[in-house]
């Protein structure tokens, strides 16, 4: 476990999965020679043909290098001054309280932490879809979901400083950053979710998600209207449909990859109101544009560090380790107490 333990992140977010969205590409940006080798053929096969074009990708990439390495200092910067000048209109949903939640989730919760509890009893609780282990179960009332988007309605419009969730979303809210992380994230994941997810990701490090990053993802018709097919840093990612009314838009789930490239098949999953999609983090996955109105997600990218430590899910390589702030990106530090003993078998005979 990791308690006591400052959470880390890997070097590689500083020059992996660098969302280029003008062509719908992840790269990888080490020096202007490297993306020209490694990306140079994918970036004019979307359409980057001129010098001019490439010239405006480099400064896009390294626009977006600098941010990531300014981020700790900003975020720290944002969340101080959040707390201190922001007005809440609903206080309370700050607080996670059992009556936000909807009473099939809690049946459900009651069931995974019976003593009988067991994956194939449990899966009559809960929709599955195909064969992609992507469930669909009950989250929240519909009353929670509407003084939830009220309040994030009420801090948009305010003149507070606004950190994005992620390269690809330009519209939305991270939670840590409004204070939302200690009183309903947390306890969320690890007193409703975990038990869930146990059961459903075993090998994923379900019983020891230890760590998450939660932001709330906004789509309009004069904002974001889609999302680029792509992969999570997370094992396991819960995704809630908030709200409001809207049109189109479904999520599409491909194969389980670490290369987001377009996914030619995949399967269509509808957003319905305060209910939550689990999928595994390293799922390809997108969101198809929406047709009218607007439309709220919470998105809770869940970790384990028992599971990244060893190797990380954005670069393939075991991390290395790099200072961040509060649950960075849910790595720890290992300590030689966590090596477990090895016995001599000769020794015993």
């Amino acid at each position: 476990m990791s308690a006591g333990r400052p959470f880390l992140a890997c070097a590689c977010f500083f020059t992996d999965n660098v969302f280029v969205g003008r062509y719908g590409l992840h790269v990888r940006y080490r020096d202007e020679e490297q993306l020209r080798r490694d990306h140079g053929r994918a970036l004019r096969e979307r359409g980057c043909r001129s010098e001019e074009d490439f010239r405006a990708v480099l400064r896009e990439i390294e626009a977006e290098v600098q941010r990531r390495k300014q981020l700790i200092h900003q975020s720290v910067e944002r969340k101080a001054i959040i707390s201190k000048c922001y007005k809440r209109k609903h206080s309370e949903v700050y607080i996670l309280q059992e009556s936000f939640l909807d009473p099939g989730f809690l049946e459900i919760v009651r069931y995974c932490t019976s003593p009988h509890a067991h994956l194939h009893g449990f899966l009559r609780y809960i929709e599955s879809f195909s064969d992609k282990r992507i469930y669909r179960l009950p989250v929240f009332t519909e009353e929670f979901c509407q003084a939830f988007v009220d309040e994030l309605e009420n801090f948009e419009r305010s003149d507070m400083p606004k950190g994005r969730p992620n390269t690809m979303n330009n519209y939305g809210v991270l939670l840590n950053e409004l204070g939302m992380d200690e009183t309903f994230i947390t306890p969320l994941r690890e007193k409703y979710l975990r038990p869930i997810t146990a059961l459903l990701y075993p090998d994923l490090g379900g019983a020891s998600l230890d760590s998450h990053k939660a932001f709330v993802v906004k789509y309009s018709l004069h904002e974001d209207l889609d999302l680029s097919s792509h992969y999570d840093n997370a094992e396991v990612t819960l995704n809630v449909s908030l709200g409001k009314d809207f049109t189109e838009g479904n999520l599409y789930f491909g194969d389980f990859s670490q290369d987001p490239m377009p996914v030619p098949k995949y399967i269509e999953i509808e957003h319905v109101g305060a209910q939550g999609l689990l999928h595994r983090g390293g799922q390809i996955h997108g969101a198809l544009p929406i047709a009218s109105g607007e439309r709220w997600n919470l998105i809770i990218w869940m970790r384990s560090s028992t599971i990244r430590n060893k190797l990380c899910p954005m670069c393939n390589q075991k991390p290395e380790l790099v200072e961040a702030e509060g649950f960075g990106d849910g790595f720890t530090e290992i300590l030689e107490d966590d090596v477990p003993e090895t016995v001599n078998l000769c020794s015993l005979l």
